[in-house]
């Protein structure tokens, strides 16, 4: 019986294939007799959103692909509703999770101490107030991947990173974040991924806090990241929605395993 299906994104060059980062697991999730269906990427950046087989009716479905904006995720939900489903994720729990903001309040004792603001505040007023020592500058849901990095010691660097965030990003996605610059180990770090309130990680053990963290959080489908400080202390990096993060440490037959075994509570 299905439980679950699941939307993963085509091959723009062979679109009966799954995008070449979701192919792996794409092929197990249907060895493992989930119902896996392919969105025409083709017409996906059209606006459009065109499926490889139709999707079963009254099964809860998630999407398995790139990061969508809050538009897109609402055009995916209206096109699965027109075929006779819905979504596991709404689209405000989807943007609880994938916006920083989402999620910061029910987790600020666990996570870095931030700043949410816009783009064109007053960040020389910002940082005389803050005065920490230096800020990591990201939007609501990405930081600059480039060699730059996103940390700043200044009021104009971080005028600095947000240039570079619209000019490689092409927009900034809800706001901007100040975080605190901590002290981490970054060998430490793991993401554990939550299935309507079941927690799971890439390997057996569950740490504590974890399952503290999953339990504030709403969403039938997330993930979340954590790493060590140089003292040892458990932090909280982000939270994440799960249908749009990557499974990082996880392997892939692990990942499956776990959307293979979801039963609706």
């Amino acid at each position: 019986m299905n439980t679950l299906q699941i939307i993963y994104p085509n091959d723009m060059l062979t679109p009966s294939l799954a995008d070449e980062t979701f192919s792996a697991e794409y092929m197990l999730a249907c060895q493992h007799n989930i119902h896996c269906v392919l969105l025409s990427s083709e017409a996906a950046a059209l606006g459009e959103c065109l499926f490889s087989s139709p999707l079963l009716e009254n099964v809860p479905v998630i999407w398995r692909g790139w990061m969508l904006r809050q538009d897109e995720y609402e055009s995916l939900s209206r096109a699965v509703i027109k075929k006779g489903a819905r979504m596991l994720t709404s689209t405000e729990t989807y943007l609880s999770c994938h916006h920083l903001p989402g999620w910061y309040e029910q987790c600020r004792d666990l996570t870095p101490e931030t700043i949410i603001t816009h783009p064109d505040a007053d960040f020389d007023v910002l940082t005389l107030a803050s005065q920490w020592s230096a800020w990591f500058v990201k939007d609501y849901v990405k930081s600059l991947t480039t060699s730059r990095g996103s940390i700043a010691h200044s009021a104009q660097e971080i005028r600095e990173i947000i240039s570079l965030l619209k000019q490689y990003r092409g927009e900034i996605e809800g706001g901007i974040c100040l975080r605190r610059v901590e002290a981490f180990d970054s060998t430490s770090e793991q993401r554990f991924f939550v299935m309507d309130g079941h927690v799971y990680g890439p390997r057996d053990e569950i740490p504590d806090k974890v399952i503290d963290i999953a339990k504030r959080m709403r969403s039938p489908f997330f993930s979340i990241d954590v790493i060590n400080n140089n003292k040892g202390e458990l932090r909280l990096v982000e939270i994440g929605d799960g249908q749009v993060s990557d499974t990082k440490e996880w392997t892939v037959e692990r990942f499956v395993r776990m959307l293979s075994g979801f039963k609706r509570n």
